[in-house]
C-alpha cells in the first residue's frame, strides 16, 4: 500500500518570531510511519518534527521509492502538503495523526485609552463615550511596551474533514482524538461520533492522563478494543490492511 501519515504539532503564528503550539512532538505518528515502512509499505510521512525519525529508528533513514519525510511547521504548510500530496498522488490510506491547531491568529490588540479589562467581573470598561475599544498591534514582532494585549482567535478548518470532500480521498482513512478527563464512556461515544462526521474508517481514541499506556482502536467487528500502546502500531496497521484488502478483493 502508499500510505500517507501526519505526526506533530502546528505552531499558529502571532508574528514572525512568536507563536502558538502544542505539546505534541510526533512521536506516536512517526512510530506508525517507521512500522508501515518495514511492513514493506510505502510512506510518506509528513511531520514538524523530523528529526525524530533518527531518534525512533537509531539512525537516518534516507529517501527512497517506499520512504519519503515532507516537513512542515505551520497550520498553512500542512494544509498545503496534504492538499498537494492527495491531489496529485494515489494512496490507498490516509492516517491523520497530526495535533493541528484548532484557532489561528486573527488579530493582536491592545486596549485603547480610557478603555481596561475588569479581571474581577469579567467585562471591559470604557470612560470615553465611544466605549470600550481595541487598538491593532499587529507588526513583524509585536512591541512588549504595551501592559497587556489581545489575541482574537478564529476557528481552522478541521483537515481530516477536507479529505474526503474538498479532497475527494476514497482510500482508507484513519483519525485520532485526544480527550481531557472523559471516563471510558464518554470517551467512546464521542470518538465514534467523531468518525461518522470524518467519514474515517477507523478511529483511534485516548486521553491525555492514559495516552502513554493505552488507546482504544475501532471499530473492529463492530466494537472498539482498547490496545496498550506498544501494540498499536500493528494493530492499526493489521485493521488498515484488512480493509484494504476488503475493498480491493471484495
Amino acid at each position: 500500500m502508499r500510505i500517507l501519515i501526519t505526526a506533530g504539532n502546528t505552531q499558529v503564528l502571532i508574528d514572525q518570531v512568536r507563536c502558538i503550539t502544542n505539546i505534541f512532538t510526533g512521536r506516536t505518528g512517526t512510530r506508525l510511519a517507521l512500522y508501515a515502512h518495514e511492513r514493506g509499505h510505502a510512506v510518506v510521512l509528513l511531520t514538524s518534527h523530523p528529526e525524530v525519525v533518527a531518534e525512533l529508528h537509531g539512525t537516518p533513514l534516507p529517501s527512497s521509492e517506499r520512504w519519503t519525510v515532507q516537513p512542515y511547521r505551520t497550520f498553512e504548510d500542512l494544509q498545503e502538503r496534504m492538499e498537494t500530496a492527495l491531489r496529485h498522488a494515489a494512496y490507498d490510506a490516509v492516517i491523520h495523526c497530526a495535533a493541528v491547531s484548532d484557532y489561528r491568529v486573527a488579530g493582536i490588540f491592545a486596549p485603547a485609552p480610557g478603555t481596561r479589562f475588569d479581571g474581577e467581573s469579567d467585562r471591559w470598561e470604557a470612560t470615553g463615550v465611544e466605549g470600550p475599544t481595541l487598538v491593532d498591534r499587529a507588526a513583524g514582532k509585536v512591541k512588549s511596551a504595551t501592559p497587556e494585549l489581545w489575541l482574537r482567535l478564529a476557528r481552522t478548518p478541521k483537515l481530516i474533514d477536507r479529505v474526503r470532500t474538498d479532497w475527494s480521498f476514497r482510500g482508507i482513512l484513519v483519525k485520532f482524538k485526544l480527550e481531557v478527563g472523559l471516563d471510558d464512556r464518554l470517551l467512546l461515544q464521542t470518538a465514534e461520533h467523531s468518525r461518522g462526521q470524518s467519514a474515517a474508517d477507523l478511529m483511534v481514541a485516548n486521553t491525555l492522563e492514559g495516552m502513554a499506556s493505552w488507546a482504544y482502536l475501532g471499530p473492529l467487528a463492530g466494537r472498539y478494543e482498547r490496545v496498550a500502546r506498544p501494540d498499536l502500531p500493528a494493530r492499526l496497521m493489521d485493521a488498515v490492511e484488512q480493509r484494504h484488502r476488503e475493498r480491493t478483493h471484495g
